[in-house]
């Protein structure tokens, strides 16, 4: 079965709209890793400051590759020379990690 992985960002209310151009700016940064299978940035609605970063993938290597690779460089600050680099939009971070036991979608 799959591994999820859900990377909770706290995100002050001010930086909420840079995160998400960031997000979408990295479109397809992960789409195309070996074993990734579904990606959802997920914005809070009422009560709390954390985004949650959704992805599921085939096994837990998977992620490991993805993690010491890929990602490593689409969250390098992409300033052209000369600029500092961006600062962080999140200001903490936190990684949960669940095996998926039981799965179901629409019935067709």
């Amino acid at each position: 079965m799959s591994v999820v992985k859900i990377n909770v960002l706290t995100v002050p209310a001010e930086q909420r709209e840079e995160l998400e151009k960031r997000f979408a700016a990295r479109a397809g940064a992960v789409e195309n890793s070996d074993g990734f299978e579904y990606f959802e940035l997920l914005r809070p609605v009422e009560g709390t400051d954390q985004y949650l970063v959704y992805t599921r993938w085939r096994d837990e290597e998977s992620f490991q590759a993805w993690l010491s690779g890929p990602m490593q460089a689409a969250h390098r600050p992409a300033s052209p020379e000369g600029e500092a680099p961006k600062r962080p939009a999140a200001t903490g971070s936190t990684l949960w990690s669940f095996d998926v036991v039981q799965s179901t979608g629409p019935k067709a």
